[in-house]
């Protein structure tokens, strides 16, 4: 009976060892496919239809935030704010790309990152591996079935990556974007 138990015991710590590690070991590939700029590899740890979303929900919440209460009361800037929410697809589809959330993480520009071969080929740090990307980066579980990534974690506006759990694999599934706070509030 007691080595029964042991056994059963040894199976749950090794189980339980093995969900603890699965956000770590993820993060640890997403390091990786960033470093060799793998877009490939990259894009296996990426729910991209929920991602689209989620920055299409803050997009168009800043969007919204950001014209004041005046605009969105006139009949013309309900129509323009519409028109506008149009367009923040187009950022969306730069953004929910395996190169788009590459240059996120990395913290370069994103127009930058995927046009710089076409603007100066010659440019020093085209060629140059990037810095760790997730380099005093910040782990929380904040369920058994969500943890995040707190990057720069130091700045005012930190770019929280949230990843969610299918089965034993985790995949990025919220991207908080950092807008500025500051300039939002003299705005």
């Amino acid at each position: 009976m007691k080595k029964l138990l042991a056994v059963g015991l040894v199976i749950l710590v090794l189980l339980l060892g093995v969900w603890a590690s699965g956000p770590f070991l993820a993060v640890h590939n997403i390091r990786k496919a960033i470093e060799a700029q793998d877009t490939a590899a990259l894009s296996q740890h990426i729910d991209f239809p929920a991602l689209r979303a989620n920055f299409k929900q803050q997009l168009d919440d800043q969007l919204v935030r950001r014209a004041g209460a005046d605009v969105q009361s006139g009949l013309l800037g309900a129509i323009a704010l519409g028109m506008a929410g149009n367009l923040t697809d187009g950022v969306v589809d730069m953004l929910a790309t395996p190169a788009g959330l590459g240059a996120l993480i990395e913290g370069r520009g994103l127009v930058r990152r995927v046009t710089s071969d076409r603007i100066n080929p010659n440019e020093n740090d085209v060629n140059t591996a990037p810095s760790d990307p997730l380099e005093g980066a910040k782990y929380r579980f904040q369920s058994p079935s969500r943890f995040t990534i707190t990057l720069h974690p130091e700045t005012e506006d930190p770019l929280v990556v949230g990843m969610t759990r299918d089965g034993l694999r985790w995949r990025v599934t919220d991207i908080r974007l950092p807008f500025d706070a500051a300039a939002l509030a003299n705005e």
